[in-house]
């Protein structure tokens, strides 16, 4: 008899109504995956200040120096975002004392270590000078960086639009 009293009460829970109403399971999409913003490079090292420029890209092609990849538009605008956000924004100079940079000194410093293109640096600023103009602000990037009263989230702005601007172009 406990057998049937134990039958019984399994019938009872498998034919109790459920909980929750219950679907047809369907995978779960998984969220778009956002490529990761590219990290502020390093400072290159004495060596890479000492070979010019020429001189490592020829290097590369034997296959005696590795340069970092460049970046397309939207990326080096990210990466350029990053250069400052971690050695410091400044006005009037593209390289402060301290180390600070302003938009076109992290530009320069991403170009000169490899990481952009003169051409794709070109784009990117490009997109830059269109979003200025879209705010109705004609004149070049690196004026509108330097009077006293900009701040560095107006800075930050620019260039997240400029980035969104970029990626909406496929660049």
């Amino acid at each position: 008899m406990a057998v049937d009293q134990v039958t019984r009460e399994r019938a009872a829970r498998t034919n109790a109504a459920p909980l929750a109403p219950t679907s047809p399971t369907r995978p779960v999409p998984a969220p778009a995956a956002r490529p990761a913003a590219p990290a502020a490079p390093e400072y290159p090292s004495r060596l890479h200040q000492l070979i010019p420029r020429g001189a490592r890209n020829l290097m590369a092609a034997w296959g005696w120096w590795q340069n970092p990849t460049p970046l397309k538009p939207s990326d080096h605008l990210a990466q350029t975002l990053a250069v400052l956000d971690r050695y410091g924004w400044c006005r009037s100079l593209d390289f402060s004392p301290t180390g600070r940079m302003c938009i076109r000194g992290a530009q320069t410093f991403l170009e000169h270590t490899g990481h952009v293109t003169p051409a794709a640096r070109a784009r990117a600023v490009d997109y830059m000078q269109q979003t200025l103009q879209e705010h109705g602000i004609h004149e070049p990037f690196f004026a509108w960086n330097d009077p006293p009263e900009r701040t560095f989230p107006e800075v930050k702005t620019l260039i997240t639009q400029s980035i969104a601007a970029a990626r909406k172009n496929g660049e």
